[in-house]
Protein backbone atom coordinates (compact mmCIF):
# COMPACT_ATOMS: atom_id res chain seq x y z
CA UNK A 1 0.00 0.00 0.00
CA UNK A 2 2.64 2.49 0.70
CA UNK A 3 4.57 1.56 -2.65
CA UNK A 4 1.33 1.97 -4.16
CA UNK A 5 1.13 5.89 -2.74
CA UNK A 6 4.55 6.65 -3.33
CA UNK A 7 4.19 5.72 -6.95
CA UNK A 8 1.27 7.76 -7.21
CA UNK A 9 2.72 10.74 -5.66
CA UNK A 10 5.66 11.05 -7.94
CA UNK A 11 2.92 10.53 -11.08
CA UNK A 12 1.10 13.53 -9.48
CA UNK A 13 4.49 15.23 -9.10
CA UNK A 14 5.31 14.97 -12.80
CA UNK A 15 1.83 15.67 -13.98
CA UNK A 16 2.34 19.34 -11.94
CA UNK A 17 5.60 19.92 -13.26
CA UNK A 18 4.55 19.14 -17.13
CA UNK A 19 1.46 21.37 -16.39
CA UNK A 20 3.61 23.62 -14.80
CA UNK A 21 6.14 23.77 -17.62
CA UNK A 22 3.48 23.74 -20.94
CA UNK A 23 2.89 27.63 -20.57
CA UNK A 24 6.05 28.69 -21.01
CA UNK A 25 7.28 26.49 -23.29
CA UNK A 26 3.89 28.14 -25.50
CA UNK A 27 4.98 31.60 -25.14
CA UNK A 28 8.58 30.57 -25.97
CA UNK A 29 7.07 29.22 -29.26
CA UNK A 30 5.16 32.23 -29.61
CA UNK A 31 7.51 34.55 -28.97
CA UNK A 32 9.83 33.02 -31.44
CA UNK A 33 7.04 33.12 -34.47
CA UNK A 34 6.33 36.83 -33.45
CA UNK A 35 9.82 37.63 -34.03
CA UNK A 36 10.14 36.07 -37.42
CA UNK A 37 7.23 37.56 -38.23
CA UNK A 38 8.71 41.05 -37.55
CA UNK A 39 11.79 40.92 -38.86
CA UNK A 40 9.71 39.79 -41.99
CA UNK A 41 8.02 42.46 -42.18
CA UNK A 42 10.60 44.92 -41.46
CA UNK A 43 12.60 43.33 -44.23
CA UNK A 44 10.18 44.03 -47.29
CA UNK A 45 9.04 47.44 -46.63
CA UNK A 46 13.26 48.18 -46.20
CA UNK A 47 13.95 46.22 -49.73
CA UNK A 48 11.05 48.16 -51.65
CA UNK A 49 11.94 51.64 -50.11
CA UNK A 50 15.43 50.85 -51.14
CA UNK A 51 14.11 50.15 -54.92
CA UNK A 52 11.97 53.21 -54.91
CA UNK A 53 14.85 55.27 -54.10
CA UNK A 54 16.92 54.13 -56.62
CA UNK A 55 16.49 56.87 -59.83
CA UNK A 56 15.75 55.14 -63.91
CA UNK A 57 18.37 56.59 -65.80
CA UNK A 58 16.58 55.03 -68.38
CA UNK A 59 13.77 57.75 -68.98
CA UNK A 60 16.37 60.53 -68.72
CA UNK A 61 16.34 62.73 -72.01
CA UNK A 62 14.97 59.33 -74.03
CA UNK A 63 12.06 61.78 -75.78
CA UNK A 64 11.34 65.16 -77.04
CA UNK A 65 11.84 67.69 -74.75
CA UNK A 66 10.94 71.94 -74.80
CA UNK A 67 8.44 73.72 -74.78
CA UNK A 68 7.05 73.80 -78.55
CA UNK A 69 6.31 70.56 -78.15
CA UNK A 70 3.49 70.56 -76.62
CA UNK A 71 2.36 72.16 -79.85
CA UNK A 72 3.11 68.79 -82.34
CA UNK A 73 0.66 66.42 -83.56
CA UNK A 74 -0.80 63.94 -80.51
CA UNK A 75 -1.57 61.70 -83.37
CA UNK A 76 -1.00 60.99 -87.39
CA UNK A 77 1.97 61.50 -89.36
CA UNK A 78 2.56 64.93 -88.18
CA UNK A 79 3.19 63.09 -84.38
CA UNK A 80 6.17 61.88 -82.42
CA UNK A 81 5.42 58.60 -83.71
CA UNK A 82 4.22 59.37 -86.94
CA UNK A 83 7.33 61.21 -87.89
CA UNK A 84 9.54 58.36 -86.39
CA UNK A 85 8.15 56.42 -89.18
CA UNK A 86 9.51 58.83 -92.08
CA UNK A 87 12.68 60.15 -93.39
CA UNK A 88 13.30 63.92 -92.57
CA UNK A 89 11.78 66.09 -94.86
CA UNK A 90 9.13 64.01 -95.35
CA UNK A 91 8.28 64.13 -91.56
CA UNK A 92 8.91 67.87 -91.67
CA UNK A 93 6.27 68.44 -94.23
CA UNK A 94 3.65 66.33 -92.11
CA UNK A 95 4.38 69.00 -88.91
CA UNK A 96 2.57 72.36 -89.53
CA UNK A 97 4.84 74.41 -87.54
CA UNK A 98 7.53 73.58 -90.45
CA UNK A 99 5.54 74.62 -93.57
CA UNK A 100 8.13 77.40 -94.30
CA UNK A 101 10.86 75.36 -93.79
CA UNK A 102 9.67 72.27 -96.39
CA UNK A 103 8.58 75.16 -99.39
CA UNK A 104 12.47 76.07 -98.44
CA UNK A 105 13.67 72.59 -98.69
CA UNK A 106 11.58 71.87 -101.75
CA UNK A 107 12.96 75.22 -103.96
CA UNK A 108 16.07 74.38 -103.37
CA UNK A 109 15.55 70.83 -104.48
CA UNK A 110 17.15 69.08 -101.45
CA UNK A 111 14.29 67.01 -100.61
CA UNK A 112 15.72 63.57 -101.73
CA UNK A 113 19.24 64.86 -100.57
CA UNK A 114 17.72 65.33 -96.92
CA UNK A 115 15.37 61.99 -97.24
CA UNK A 116 18.42 59.85 -97.95
CA UNK A 117 20.85 61.32 -95.92
CA UNK A 118 21.32 58.69 -93.11
CA UNK A 119 22.35 59.35 -89.49
CA UNK A 120 21.94 63.02 -89.44
CA UNK A 121 20.97 66.10 -87.48
CA UNK A 122 18.79 68.88 -88.28
CA UNK A 123 18.07 71.65 -86.60
CA UNK A 124 14.36 72.93 -88.03
CA UNK A 125 13.65 76.68 -88.16
CA UNK A 126 9.90 76.75 -87.18
CA UNK A 127 7.67 79.30 -89.54
CA UNK A 128 8.13 81.86 -86.93
CA UNK A 129 11.94 81.94 -87.45
CA UNK A 130 11.60 82.39 -90.80
CA UNK A 131 8.56 85.33 -90.12
CA UNK A 132 11.59 86.84 -88.22
CA UNK A 133 13.84 88.10 -91.05
CA UNK A 134 12.20 91.03 -93.16
CA UNK A 135 10.03 89.46 -95.85
CA UNK A 136 12.07 91.01 -98.94
CA UNK A 137 14.59 89.52 -97.61
CA UNK A 138 12.68 86.02 -96.90
CA UNK A 139 11.85 86.24 -100.30
CA UNK A 140 14.98 86.95 -102.30
CA UNK A 141 16.64 84.04 -100.44
CA UNK A 142 14.06 81.64 -101.55
CA UNK A 143 14.12 83.35 -104.99
CA UNK A 144 17.86 82.25 -105.28
CA UNK A 145 18.66 79.11 -105.10
CA UNK A 146 22.42 78.45 -104.32
CA UNK A 147 21.70 81.49 -101.30
CA UNK A 148 18.73 78.57 -100.31
CA UNK A 149 20.81 75.95 -100.73
CA UNK A 150 23.62 77.13 -98.71
CA UNK A 151 21.45 78.07 -95.56
CA UNK A 152 19.60 75.44 -95.41
CA UNK A 153 22.64 73.05 -95.61
CA UNK A 154 24.06 74.79 -92.78
CA UNK A 155 20.95 73.39 -90.31
CA UNK A 156 22.26 70.02 -90.86
CA UNK A 157 25.09 67.92 -89.56
CA UNK A 158 26.23 65.03 -90.53
CA UNK A 159 25.84 62.76 -87.37
CA UNK A 160 23.11 62.30 -85.00
CA UNK A 161 24.09 64.40 -81.86
CA UNK A 162 22.10 63.55 -78.21
CA UNK A 163 21.52 66.81 -76.49
CA UNK A 164 24.23 65.62 -73.86
CA UNK A 165 26.06 66.13 -77.02
CA UNK A 166 24.64 69.59 -77.42
CA UNK A 167 26.38 70.64 -74.09
CA UNK A 168 29.34 72.67 -75.82
CA UNK A 169 30.08 71.19 -79.46
CA UNK A 170 31.35 72.23 -82.64
CA UNK A 171 30.15 70.55 -85.30
CA UNK A 172 30.82 71.16 -89.26
CA UNK A 173 27.68 70.86 -91.27
CA UNK A 174 26.67 70.09 -95.08
CA UNK A 175 27.66 73.63 -95.96
CA UNK A 176 30.98 73.09 -94.99
CA UNK A 177 31.30 75.56 -92.11
CA UNK A 178 30.49 75.03 -88.31
CA UNK A 179 28.10 75.56 -85.64
CA UNK A 180 28.64 75.77 -82.15
CA UNK A 181 26.00 74.69 -79.61
CA UNK A 182 26.03 74.96 -75.81
CA UNK A 183 23.67 75.17 -73.06
CA UNK A 184 22.47 71.31 -70.51
CA UNK A 185 19.22 70.02 -69.14
CA UNK A 186 16.43 70.94 -71.71
CA UNK A 187 17.58 74.38 -72.73
CA UNK A 188 20.22 74.90 -75.48
CA UNK A 189 21.46 77.42 -77.86
CA UNK A 190 22.98 77.02 -81.05
CA UNK A 191 25.52 79.80 -82.06
CA UNK A 192 24.44 81.39 -79.01
CA UNK A 193 21.55 82.64 -80.91
CA UNK A 194 18.82 80.32 -82.12
CA UNK A 195 16.95 78.51 -79.30
CA UNK A 196 15.92 74.85 -79.29
CA UNK A 197 12.15 75.29 -78.36
CA UNK A 198 11.90 71.34 -79.26
CA UNK A 199 14.46 69.25 -79.05
CA UNK A 200 15.54 65.38 -79.71
CA UNK A 201 12.71 64.59 -82.41
CA UNK A 202 13.25 61.52 -83.94
CA UNK A 203 12.56 60.68 -87.98
CA UNK A 204 13.49 57.27 -89.76
CA UNK A 205 16.74 58.92 -90.74
CA UNK A 206 17.82 61.87 -88.47
CA UNK A 207 17.39 63.45 -85.16
CA UNK A 208 15.22 67.19 -84.48
CA UNK A 209 15.90 70.04 -82.75
CA UNK A 210 13.48 72.69 -83.67
CA UNK A 211 15.19 76.24 -83.58
CA UNK A 212 13.56 79.83 -83.05
CA UNK A 213 15.72 81.29 -85.15
CA UNK A 214 17.19 80.70 -89.05
CA UNK A 215 21.00 80.06 -88.64
CA UNK A 216 23.18 81.90 -91.22
CA UNK A 217 26.26 80.45 -92.50
CA UNK A 218 29.40 82.25 -91.04
CA UNK A 219 31.49 82.18 -94.65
Amino acid sequence: MSTTRTAFARRAALAVSAAALLPLALTGCSDGGKSSDTAGSKATPTKEASMASTPSDATAMSGPFGPACAGVPKEGAGSFDGMAKDPVATAASHNPALSTLVTAVKKAGLVDTLNNAQNITVFAPTNDAFAKLPKADLDAVLADKAKLTSILTYHVVGQKLAPKQLEAGTYPTLQKSTLTTAGSGESYKVNNASSVVCGNVPTANATVYIVDTVLMPKA
